[in-house]
């Protein structure tokens, strides 16, 4: 059975521009095309079943060809039903690779999607949010049988793997890739500060020069967040739980208050906390006529549709990706892609150049976990240190860069307690 039979996509015939968008993100990503060359040649994942659940777009699609290079059957599905690219889509199935993913499915078609993606028996998974693995803990544990273990690239799904780890529940080991320097340096701030207003600014076509911009939560996705909006004029405030996060905003420059004071000042705001109700009724109570909300989460809880949607006399699009919510005293407040991932939901996610490095370490980490699941059982452990340094060196001579290595009287220096002279 062709991947075209197996799989289930909206329109095959948009391959041909799928295809032109992947081969202009393979062609920025130098760092996971060596490591595709390495892949060829080795062939890591030979005869084993890869299922991903990834943004379902270019970058993504070109990372699913290189673990394709090293031997693996692969499925995709989309991680989020307003992020999947539908030409991508096309295109990746007639590289031979099966998809299951639509854009905008509704909530029951995209849970089913998830799960057509693992009926497959996966020997090896690459997770976004844990979506997949929660799956594989719940309704879908008869599909886990053969499951080696997998890569998770979020903050949130750490967070429910973690969850998961300490109650006893995980079956199977996940690397962190989230936390891995090359990812929450690169990716987090400077991918997340970068693709966020490219959302918002092609969404809203507003100038962010002049406006308030509240960014909620200072983690590194936060801080890319408010470094970019400081860059493109705004006055930034940040909103934080955390008080040794909140002083580094401080000390970054920007304001910091609780959301109940922020709320009445901003313009412009950006959730990137991984919890829920971060924006919610009380603050919508007293936010300005005109105040555009948006989400750089991975679900779509952090800004609180429910109340929002309560406190409304009336509900309308405006613009695509921009819903109206006219409040009862006539002021209007804005949510941009139905709070979901603004960055993906209305834009095309992080540069490719910054996805090198993440993916480059996704594709690592899936044959290291391939080669020591045994030994590392059923946990959540970090990216190997080596891996991490190995992707940053791949990304140095990509750019034509150069750095010293220490000599071993600096080895000897270093390594000894005793006093020189």
């Amino acid at each position: 059975m062709s991947t075209l039979d197996k799989s289930i996509i909206a329109d095959p015939t948009l391959a041909p521009e799928g295809h032109l968008k992947i081969d202009w993100a393979s062609a920025h990503m130098p760092v996971l095309n060596r490591i595709k060359e390495q892949f060829e040649q080795e062939k890591p994942f030979q005869g084993l079943k890869v299922t991903i659940s990834l943004h379902l777009e270019a970058k993504t699609a070109y990372l699913a060809k290189v673990v394709k290079a090293g031997g693996a059957e692969v499925t995709i599905t989309g991680s989020n039903p307003l992020s999947t690219q539908d030409d991508v889509c096309a295109a990746l199935v007639e590289d031979g690779i099966t998809v299951f993913a639509k854009y905008n499915p509704s909530p029951a078609e995209f849970k089913a999607l998830n799960m057509k993606a693992l009926e497959s028996k996966p020997d090896l998974l690459i997770d976004d949010g844990g979506d997949l693995a929660t799956l594989l803990h719940s309704e879908s544990k008869e599909h886990a049988v053969n499951l080696r273990g997998g890569a998770e690239e979020t903050t949130t799904g750490i967070i429910r793997l973690r969850a998961m780890e300490k109650d006893g529940t995980l079956n199977f080991p996940m690397v962190a890739v989230n936390d891995a320097f090359c990812k929450y340096l690169f990716d987090n701030r400077y991918g997340t500060g970068q693709s966020v207003f490219d959302g918002i600014n092609r969404t809203t076509n507003l100038v962010v020069a002049g406006k308030t911009v509240v960014v909620v939560g200072y983690g590194w996705c936060g801080k890319g967040v408010a470094m970019r909006a400081k860059g493109l004029g705004a006055t930034v405030i940040v909103t934080e739980i955390d008080a040794i996060k909140a002083v580094e905003a401080y000390m970054d420059g920007f304001a910091v208050m609780p959301m109940k004071e922020a709320a009445k000042l901003g313009d412009m705001f950006v959730t990137v906390t991984g919890n829920r109700d971060v924006i919610r009724g009380e603050h919508y109570e007293v936010m300005k006529n005109g105040a555009i909300l948006s989400n750089a989460g991975h679900f779509d809880v952090e800004v609180n549709k429910v109340e929002l949607e309560a406190m409304s006399t009336s509900k309308r699009t405006v613009r695509r990706n921009i819903e109206e919510y006219k409040l009862q005293d006539g002021r209007s407040i804005y949510l941009l892609a139905e709070g979901r991932l603004v960055n993906l939901a209305a834009g095309d996610g992080h540069p490719a150049e910054i996805m090198d490095m993440t993916f480059a370490l996704q594709a690592m980490s899936l044959k290291y976990v391939n080669e020591q699941y045994k030994a590392i059982g059923s946990k959540v452990v970090n990216v190997p240190y080596e891996l991490d340094e190995e992707v940053a060196r791949l990304k140095l001579e990509s750019l034509g860069f150069g750095i010293d290595k220490l000599t071993s009287e600096q080895v000897a220096y270093l390594d000894s307690w005793v006093e020189h002279e």
